[in-house]
């Protein structure tokens, strides 16, 4: 791994992966914010300065005013394998815990970190609940008693809702 000038890395023109609009500003303010994780994470070039793994980041340290990254060469990979490692760097492997997002991440976070968090569609809640949500889409509501909100919950959990239970 080494730190580069910016300038002697080239974007892949090939690469098959984009980031538009708001996404692309997150990276970018995120990249500001935390420019330590672009030496965890450096960009993976190829023999010829080519990216293979990071184009939109280089793009964001290019639009960030970034003067030098951090690069891994992959040197002894074919052609083959170069065109291999571009997609597979770029496909999601895995799902969410949703339920451990909710209950154990600040979701206020995890958004200003750039993921997109479900919302609540009021269209598909009862209607005696869709007037207690608020214009961040928070939910309030008091139960009777401990086996009324797990029910609520879990029915909530299972749809692909983000929960947090709030004891007072």
């Amino acid at each position: 791994m080494e730190l580069v000038k910016i300038t002697q890395v080239r974007p892949n023109e090939n690469n098959p992966r984009f980031i538009k609009d708001y996404k692309f500003k997150k990276l970018v303010t995120s990249i500001k914010e935390f420019p330590e994780m672009l030496k965890l994470r450096p960009i993976v070039v190829n023999s010829d300065m080519v990216v293979l793994g990071g184009n939109m980041r280089l793009k964001a340290c290019k639009e960030a005013g970034l003067k030098e990254v951090w690069i891994l060469k992959a040197e002894e990979l074919t052609e083959e394998q170069q065109r291999e490692f571009i997609v597979k760097d770029n496909v999601g492997f895995g799902e969410w815990d949703w339920d451990v997002l909710a209950n154990e991440w600040d979701t206020n976070a995890l958004e200003e970190w750039g993921m997109d968090l479900p919302k609540f569609p009021e269209e598909n809640l009862p209607k005696d609940l869709s007037d207690e949500i608020d214009s961040s889409y928070r939910l309030e509501i008091e139960f009777e008693n401990e086996e009324e909100q797990e029910k609520l919950y879990n029915e909530l959990i299972e749809k692909g809702y983000i929960c947090r239970l709030l004891t007072l």
